[in-house]
């Protein structure tokens, strides 16, 4: 699949959406809760039950990153699946410091 800037990604197992950020450095599947995601235009599939060992779930406007792939997205929509790349767990960004104001 196609993960461009921009683009808009949807969970098959949970509410959760996301969109891209930075797009991989390679070729990978974006997973959430276990299962691929799809485009956010897709036609709603029969869905299925989040794997336990992506149940941490994805928080509205939160980056998350693979950094073995680049790739970068941000929750849209909150959602109880966590999310993967290429089996790789995903984690949260951490905001960068501001600089000092003295």
């Amino acid at each position: 699949m196609k993960y461009k800037p921009g683009s808009r990604w949807k969970s098959v197992v949970c509410s959760a959406e996301l969109v891209v950020v930075r797009p991989p450095k390679g070729d990978g599947e974006l997973a959430c809760g276990g299962a691929a995601v799809i485009e956010h235009d897709s036609a709603d599939p029969a869905g299925g039950d989040v794997d336990p060992a992506f149940s941490e779930g994805v928080l509205i406007g939160k980056r998350y990153v693979d950094e073995g792939s680049g790739i970068e997205v941000l929750g849209a929509k909150p959602g109880e699946g966590s999310l993967s790349f290429d089996d790789r767990a995903m984690s949260l960004k951490d905001a960068k410091p501001l600089p000092a104001s003295d």
